[in-house]
């Protein structure tokens, strides 16, 4: 039996049907991506200039053929992000394909994505496209470096405090959006995202309502680069040896404005997690290595966040 690298599920061929039917209800197989690492490193090199989304991590565009039973590269109206590995940071497609797991497993919304094999059986992280609705048409997405007039360079010059306050002036129900604000801070500091910056923050304009975006680039960073840090934008001033305290009374609490129930509710909600997180972590695909390490960091950010 193999394990589908979209749902994790066991299977006998490549991918398991919930896995392709999350794709389409129509696709029934999926072959692999045509290229290897080195030529999807090449493309995406080439693609670089040509993305709206950009950052550390190489990305290609990409729309999946139904007919064909596979995703294609395009250099306009891609429905999909395409995430090779990475020349210089180790299992990156499989560290982001399970912290966005874990982070589905905590409520947060994400979009449709997982990981695809491709001709020399490397794995591919996926991820649909939220700034694109039917027909491929645009939806207007700004991100929070945007939002505050930060350049691109800028990007870590932002703090949680200042977050607060881009929710309070542009969303339409604010209260709302802190809430899920605070459960993203807490998730990402439980898996060890330091790299949260000001450009993953996104807010989404439809309808005449503004929210914040999906959840994307969530990674746990701390297990590839071993940075000491915690969170990529300080809270309280700080950006490492926090606390509950800092994390909910402070932020939860004095900051967001929260009340003390919606902040029992989210920390409640991802405490059930942990058992799951663990089995998950346990049957992904990331090596032994990196699964330990996974666990070490979640085992020591728990036990200072709930104990």
């Amino acid at each position: 039996m193999n394990r589908c690298p979209i749902t994790y599920e066991l299977c006998e061929g490549k991918y398991s049907r919930d896995g392709l039917r999350l794709l389409s209800p129509r696709l029934g197989e999926l072959r692999d991506f045509p290229y290897g690492k080195s030529a999807q490193l090449e493309l995406a090199l080439d693609f670089a200039d040509k993305l709206s989304f950009s950052g550390v991590q190489p990305k290609l565009s990409a729309k999946l053929s139904v007919r064909e039973e596979l995703f294609k590269v395009v250099r306009t109206g891609g429905t999909f992000l395409l995430k090779p590995p990475h020349a210089n940071y180790e299992e990156l497609p499989q560290n982001e394909d399970l912290t966005m797991k874990l982070a589905a497993m905590a409520g947060i919304e994400i979009p449709v994505h997982g990981m695809v094999w491709a001709v020399d059986q490397s794995l591919v992280y996926f991820i649909q496209r939220f700034d694109r609705g039917p027909k491929g048409r645009k939806v207007s997405v700004e991100d929070f470096g945007q939002l505050g007039g930060l350049s691109r360079e800028a990007k870590y010059d932002f703090s949680m405090e200042k977050a607060a306050l881009l929710i309070e002036k542009f969303c339409t129900f604010p209260m709302n959006e802190k809430k899920k604000c605070f459960r993203l801070l807490v998730f990402n500091f439980l898996i060890g995202n330091e790299d949260m910056h000001a450009k993953n923050f996104s807010v989404i304009h439809e309808l005449d309502l503004c929210q914040l975006s999906p959840a994307y680039d969530l990674v746990n960073s701390t297990i590839v680069t071993h940075s000491k840090e915690e969170i990529a934008l300080p809270v309280r001033g700080k950006k490492s040896n926090l606390n509950r305290d800092d994390l909910v009374q402070y932020f939860g609490i004095e900051r967001l404005g929260l009340l003390r129930n919606s902040v029992d509710e989210v920390l409640l909600q991802i405490e059930a997690c942990l058992e799951q997180w663990k089995k998950t972590i346990v049957v992904s695909f990331l090596s032994e290595k990196k699964k330990n390490a996974y666990l070490h960091l979640l085992e020591d950010r728990w036990k200072r966040l709930f104990n």
